[in-house]
This record gives structure tokens, sequence and C-alpha cells, in this order.
């Protein structure tokens, strides 16, 4: 797996636990699995007993660039890790400086991320260890799967996964001699996008295999609406391109055993459930209300969110009786919105700018319901957070949302509250449904049960994917 982020050591989002859960999963199934990441310094610092495998020199606009391998640490997963000091060992955010810019070398440093991949694949990095599949996940990693269908020789084959496609990697066309790639894959049916460098489009245009993180997001970005200007190349890959969706780390998420949370709690005992939402309302200076519906949401503050969606509903559904307490960062204008609101409501509106994990738990664990109002989610993980948790999603009807949430309609199986248009209005019409569900105890322990009671493990994911691998490689392979 190769990738720029994996939880708990360099996280900007649900990319990071995939990376972290899947190869576990998929090696507790008997598979080799190994993850390769750039040297970050919490990678650096926290990989056990690294050990140099290669010392291949300059490249990429740094004069050391040695492989190491090494141990995630609390597994025994190895990890290669790319210690290249000039390119990554550096303060600030994976893809950002400290002020919030995109790091002027980005090109450079996940090129080199892709081709240590593909040389990997080419048995000339460490002998000792070749894969059969180069799983890339998003931009950063994309290149990988152009030099392994250009540049190297292997028997590898590659798969591809899109966990939004909306941020795509993209760079001057003059940067184009940095990659070391022939100069016909400069045009439209190359890399070439709209006059600049598509890392996205690498991943598109050369993996093996293409997935995405939910089913109906790999139809949603073969469309106009959802495909940011690639549904021609994603619709021109075909059959090749599919959707798994994701799981959630049980061991990680689990209400029963989480130690982040004041009283565990499972689907029998939900009194350890109320327990937390009282603590939850102590800690935020919330009215402390049983009755009140405590919605909480952990998310970047973004538009794509649908955050502006449920800013314009709060002053409709504060008064009915609904509490927010909010944990994220994103747009400032966002930001400074929800700040006002808290200003405003004192007692019903919490918010917190920033991140914390340890929080992230309790929120969920103390709140009666999760928002994920998206306008587009390729899978979404927090509303699976809130179905193990007894916490009430409310989603709109896209992506791995749609997949993952039934409405309460449906008795036998509904777990959430769905809405289709991203408006306020019907947002705020699925919160009054909510509203009117919760005065009713048995009828809200019922849909909490359901939720609580849905499969959300890594399991299936894992041995879909190695289905898709197994076809992969006959493929490439020639049966």
């Amino acid at each position: 797996h190769v990738a720029a982020e994996v939880f708990p050591l360099v996280k900007t989002g649900g990319l990071a636990d995939v990376v972290a859960a899947l190869p576990v999963a998929q090696a507790e199934q008997g598979a080799d699995v190994r993850l390769l990441l750039p040297g970050y310094p919490a990678i650096i610092e926290s990989v056990q007993g690294a050990r140099a495998v290669i010392d291949i020199g300059a490249c990429f606009g740094a004069l050391r660039v040695r492989l190491l391998l090494g141990r995630m640490p609390g597994t025994a997963l190895p990890v290669y890790v790319i210690d290249a000091p000039y390119l990554y060992r550096r303060a600030g955010g994976p893809y950002q400086a400290p002020d919030g810019e995109e790091w002027p070398d980005n090109l450079q440093r996940f090129a080199l991320l892709g081709w240590v991949a593909a040389h990997l694949a080419a048995d000339d990095a460490d002998p000792a260890w070749v894969p059969d599949i180069v799983h890339a996940h998003d931009w950063h990693a994309a290149m990988a799967c152009a030099f392994v269908a250009e540049h190297l020789p292997t028997r590898a084959a590659s798969v591809f996964t899109v966990h939004n496609l909306a941020f795509q990697g993209l760079f001057p066309m003059h940067d184009w001699p940095l990659l070391g790639l022939a100069s016909r894959l400069m045009s439209p049916s190359g890399l070439e996008y709209h006059g600049q460098l598509s890392f996205m489009k690498a991943g598109l245009k050369f993996a093996d295999r293409i997935t995405t993180v939910s089913p109906t997001y790999a139809q949603e970005i073969a469309t106009h609406e959802f495909g940011c200007g690639l549904d021609g190349v994603i619709r021109g890959r075909g059959a090749a391109v599919s959707g798994i969706l994701n799981g959630i780390d049980e061991a990680v998420w689990n209400p029963a055993t989480d130690p982040a949370i004041p009283q565990r709690f499972d689907a029998e005992r939900l009194a350890g459930k109320a327990a937390c939402k009282r603590a939850l309302q102590a800690e935020l200076d919330l009215q402390p209300d049983a009755e009140a519906l405590l919605l909480v949401v952990v998310s970047r503050l973004t538009a794509q969110k649908g955050m502006d969606l449920l800013l314009a509903a709060l002053p409709e559904l504060l008064p009915q009786g609904v509490q927010l307490a909010v944990q994220g960062t994103g747009d400032p204008a966002l930001e400074a919105a929800f700040r006002m609101a808290a200003q405003a409501h004192p007692g019903r509106v919490q918010v917190h700018i920033g991140y914390d994990e340890a929080r992230a738990h309790r929120l969920v664990a103390g709140g009666d319901m999760i928002a994920v109002p998206s306008r587009f989610e390729p899978c979404g993980l927090t509303q699976m957070y809130g179905l193990r948790y007894g916490t009430v999603p409310l989603v709109r009807r896209v992506g791995g949302l749609a997949d993952t949430v039934p409405d309460v309609a449906d008795r036998a199986e509904g777990a959430g509250f769905v809405f289709e248009p991203a408006t306020p209005q019907a947002l705020a019409q699925a919160l009054q449904r909510a509203l009117a569900l919760h005065r009713n105890p048995s009828e809200w322990v019922s849909v909490q049960r359901r939720g609580m009671a849905r499969p959300l493990s890594w399991r299936p994911p894992a041995e879909a994917y190695r289905a898709l691998y197994l076809e992969a490689l006959r493929e490439r392979r020639g049966g």
C-alpha cells in the first residue's frame, strides 16, 4: 500500500484511517502486506526498528534518499519509509506549509513516493520482498501507476483507489521534465489536464484496476456532476472501475472498549451512552438537558461537507430543543460563522476549531446524532462511527452515505435520517423528523440498536480487494 498518511502517525482525514486498517485486515486474512510512506518527522520518529534497505542517493531534488524498513508501532505490519530529509523533514502538514500554502515542491515529494513504489515492484529496491500488487491511494501515490506501466518492467499489477476525486494533484506542465517520463505522456491521452499535469489522472489512466471507497461514488464520478472534469476518463475505463465500501477499525471505534470515553457501553447497556451525553454536556458547557437532541459534527468545515446548510438551518432548530457541538477546521468564513453561532447561543452551541482524536471519540459517544450533510461524499467514516456508537446519522443521500445509512422510513433496516436536496430546508425537515422520533424513547432506542448491529468491519472489504487483486493479476499475467 502506497500512501501519504496513516493513522495515528499522520492524519488529515479518512485516508489515514483506511491505510491504518485495511492492510491489517488483509494481513489477518493471510496476505503478505507492507506499507510505503514518506519519511515525515512523525513517521521517522515512530516507526520501530527501522534499518536501511538501500541507499538511493540523489533524486527528485533531494541529495540523499534512503529506503528504510521497520514496523508500524502497535502492530506487526512492516513499513517502508522513504528517508529524504530535504523533501519530507519539515514543519507543517504533509501537503501544506505552516502558513496553509501548498508546499511548492509537492510534485517532487509525491513523484518520489510513486517512483520508489515502482522500484519495489520492479525488484530493484528490496530484492528480499517483491509485491504482486502495488495499491496506490489518492493523487499523492498515483504516479506509482504511471511508473509501473510506462517506466519499469514488473509483473506486479497496480490498483488505484480514489478517496476523493476533488483533490487531484495539479502542477504546472513546465515541471514535466522532473518526472523522467516519455514526452508522449504530456498529451490529453496521458497526464495533461487543461494545460496542467494531473497526478490523479496518472492513477486513472494507468492503473490496472481503479476502485473508489463506495459503490455509489464509483457510479457518481462517471457523471458530469460528480466527475470533477475527469468523468470522461473514468467512463473510458469502463469495467476497470468499481466501488468497495470502506469499513472501520472496530478495535479503535468500539464503545464497549473505548478508553477515550467516560463510560463504556454497548447495544444492551445504553445507560452508559446516556452517561457519555451528560459528561459531554458538562465538558462543553452545554445546558444539562437530557431531553435535548444533541447533534455533533466531526468534520472539515467546508461547503463540500454541507456545513453551510447546517448553519443556515440552525436558527429554526435551536428553539426546538437541538444542541450542537462541532469540532473541525476548514474554510475561515465557516469557522468564523460557527464561532459566531456559539457566541450567540451559549449553552446550546459549542465549537472547537481544531482536531483532537480523543475529543472526537467523546463527541461521537456523547451525541444523540451525528451530522454528515455533504454535497458529495466518497465514503465517509464518521457516519459509520456514529452507527457503531448508537449516535444516529443525519446524512445526504450521496456516495458512501447512501450506501451505509438506510433511512428510518425502512422500519426493518432504518438506522438514520436521510435527505436529498442540498438545501437548509431539506436538512431541517430531516431534523424535524428526528426530533419527533427522539420524543419516543423506545422507538429511538430501536433505531440506535439497528445501527449498532450493522456490519461495518474491514473483513468483507479486505476479501473484496483480494478478489480484485487476483483478477488484476490474472489479466496482467495473461491468465
